[in-house]
């Protein structure tokens, strides 16, 4: 269960598969409809994938594109379906069930595409224990926190339902991840906080299977005598595929659950920090957008953040469709959520600070993350801009989440 679905033989071995059993299907007719409908079907194929390719993102307002390799693979889907239709009629069965096999392989080479790109599940097991919601690697109840043994080297990640009594947003469970430090005090020690928060779709424990966040904290808190911050894997949108971009909206309060309800239940739950110099909030994609988003606008509740790959404000297509469809058609409140407006109308910041990242190939983010980099160094915000290899992926928004931790917590201890 442990093999990988990003790389390796499996993924290989899915698509050589797939090519297979869509030739071995074809081939069960005569060569004369081999040579007539066959390329019509491939012709279909490439037809019906390139205008999805163009209409889909506009219509689901992707703000991201999708990689060519899904739409090859979508297009082989297409493919084999066709072919699938054509044989139907008249067709043994061993032709029926080897084009089935064809278009249940094309499905799955095509989904795994758009999961190789994003790096959302690296391993069979992380997508099975998903689909079962089976707990994430050292999960505990709050009721069991009292028997973690003191001298633990690892951290635990508690499954707690912190009510949303202030925002009654509708949020899923969330997932605390506390460090060692904090079992050898019995919670007694003011640990510093991390609010987590992922991308568009997904789930609190994105940050975990995908972000390897926990494994990151811990190899900190093992090299820092068991001390690393509190992360809170948060759910900023209440269901699997909701685009709250972190705002009261649509979908509710999201950002009032985020800067009220989490702190003040971390805080009596956990014992954590009280002080805004010791609360952040890290993301990826449109949590990194929410994380420089809460920063600027609240630094009276959290004073740093790492924002990977975001974009430059919330974000739902065009400005104008991002007014319509977030903020209900109020030109007002997109301009206080839109951190360019936020920055230019604000006080000096003191004591904030943040790091930008984003990769290479997605040259969107780098060119955004290096506008809000000079736009948030003249407001006073002390910052990190880092641009280097990788892609809009949970496998770079892992690597640089793990570059920035040491500095992140330097920057919420009040380290210098």
């Amino acid at each position: 269960m442990g093999v990988s679905l990003l790389h390796g033989w499996l993924p290989w071995a899915l698509q050589a598969a797939t090519v297979l059993a869509i030739v071995l299907t074809a081939g069960m007719r005569d060569r004369s409809w081999l040579r007539r409908r066959f390329p019509t079907a491939v012709l279909i194929g490439i037809v019906l994938s390139a205008v999805a390719a163009v209409a889909l993102p506009a219509m689901l307002a992707l703000t991201d594109p999708l990689p060519a390799t899904f739409w090859l693979w979508a297009g082989a889907m297409v493919v084999a379906l066709c072919v699938l239709v054509v044989v139907w009629r008249g067709a043994r069965w061993r032709q029926r069930v080897a084009g089935l096999v064809a278009v249940l392989l094309a499905v799955m080479t095509a989904a795994n595409s758009l999961n190789i790109w994003t790096g959302y599940y690296p391993t069979i097991d992380d997508a099975l224990s998903d689909a079962t919601h089976r707990p994430v690697s050292h999960q505990i109840g709050i009721d069991q926190l009292g028997v973690v043994p003191a001298e633990t080297t690892t951290g635990r990640v508690v499954a707690a339902d912190l009510p949303a009594r202030i925002s009654h947003f509708p949020h899923r469970q969330e997932l605390v991840y506390l460090p060692p430090a904090w079992f050898r005090s019995h919670g007694q020690y003011r640990l510093p906080v991390l609010e987590m928060i992922g991308g568009q779709v997904g789930s609190p424990a994105d940050w975990i299977r995908a972000g390897n966040a926990v494994a990151t904290a811990d190899a900190y808190a093992a090299q820092h005598g068991g001390v690393a911050p509190i992360l809170v894997f948060v759910d900023p949108s209440g269901d699997f595929a909701v685009d709250s971009e972190c705002v009261n909206g649509l979908w509710g309060n999201a950002e009032d659950y985020l800067l009220q309800d989490i702190p003040r239940d971390v805080v009596r739950t956990f014992g954590a920090s009280a002080d805004p110099r010791n609360w952040g909030v890290a993301g990826w994609s449109m949590g990194g957008t929410c994380a420089f988003d809460l920063v600027v606008e609240h630094p009276e509740a959290f004073r740093h953040f790492e924002d990977i790959s975001g974009d430059l404000g919330p974000n739902l297509g065009s400005r104008q469709d991002t007014i319509r469809k977030l903020y209900h058609g109020d030109t007002t409140a997109w301009a206080e959520h839109d951190p360019l407006t936020v920055l230019g109308h604000h006080a000096r910041y003191l004591d904030t600070s943040g790091w930008f990242a984003a990769g290479t190939a997605e040259t969107g983010h780098a060119r955004q993350a290096t506008q809000l980099n000079a736009a948030a160094q003249r407001a006073g915000i002390t910052t990190r801009l880092i641009i280097e290899p990788g892609n809009h992926s949970w496998r770079f928004a892992a690597r640089a989440f793990a570059e920035a931790l040491p500095w992140l917590t330097n920057e919420l201890s009040g380290r210098a």
